[in-house]
């Protein structure tokens, strides 16, 4: 499959509800944004770089949520122009750690990527749940990864910590959210199929003198294996936040969904 498959969408489904995503401007945080927009959410998004030409959500903030300034100008904007969030979706992650385990991992790296990966959701959510909480109301997800389960020592030992500890969170924030009309899970993706992973892919290909199809598969076989043979596109994993945000999954609460092609090979 070389294209993502296209799916039927309702476009009222999502009328009237304000949603944030974090880092929607690239990847499946792109696509989250653009399937909800479409179903006729009012979307704003947040990104460390400008928003791309030919994007158009309702809202656009441009910070850095890893740090509390980033996540303060945001917070500001969407109460400010939108007066509060009805779906909130904390997409925003990644690690730029270098390889060399645990010992090239230096006290900023750990502070970065924990600021990232995990601190940001923590913030947005402090600054943002308790209107949901007034209005008896709300979703939110967190992104989390399958890295939570099988964390690649060479390179993302403190982007896996960080978002272990964005799924415990995820599961503590529903206990306490759960009664007071707040719906909370988190989604575990694998290898998603991005712009940046096909530049990945070309890296490595051009790198060993191979076509892009063999070093695609070269990365699949790190991972262990990929059973369905191929990464998930970023238009699958946000179908899968459309759902989980939507009146649908009304009773699905506390949860963390995996979407990975089945590579994690455990029950």
């Amino acid at each position: 499959m070389n294209t993502p498959r296209r799916f039927s969408i309702d476009p009222e489904e999502f009328a009237g509800k304000r949603v944030l995503v974090t880092g929607g401007t690239k990847g499946a945080g792109e696509a989250i944004v653009r399937r909800l927009g479409a179903a006729g959410a009012v979307t704003a998004t947040t990104a460390r770089s400008a928003l791309p030409a030919g994007q158009s959500p309702n809202v656009f903030v441009q910070a850095d949520l890893a740090t509390v300034a980033g996540v303060d100008a945001v917070v500001r904007a969407v109460l400010g122009e939108l007066g509060g969030i009805d779906i909130l979706v904390h997409s925003v992650g990644g690690s730029s750690a270098p390889g060399g385990g645990f010992a090239s991992l230096t006290e900023d790296i750990w502070h970065d990527e924990l600021s990232l990966n995990l601190m940001a959701a923590v913030r947005l959510d402090r600054a943002l749940l308790p209107h949901m909480i007034a209005r008896g109301a709300g979703v939110v997800l967190h992104v989390s990864s399958i890295q939570r389960r099988l964390p690649l020592h060479d390179a993302t030992i403190a982007y896996a910590s960080a978002k272990a500890a964005l799924s415990t969170y995820s599961k503590a924030l529903s206990k306490e959210l759960g009664p007071k009309g707040v719906r909370v899970n988190s989604i575990a993706p694998g290898w998603i199929r991005t712009t940046a992973a096909d530049a990945l892919v070309k890296r490595l290909a051009d790198g060993a003198g191979t076509d892009e199809d063999t070093a695609r598969q070269g990365i699949m076989n790190a991972l262990g294996g990929i059973p369905i043979g191929r990464p998930a596109w970023p238009e699958e994993v946000a179908e899968l936040v459309a759902f989980l945000a939507s009146d649908r999954a009304a009773s699905i609460h506390g949860s963390e969904y995996l979407i990975d092609g089945g590579t994690v090979p455990t029950v």
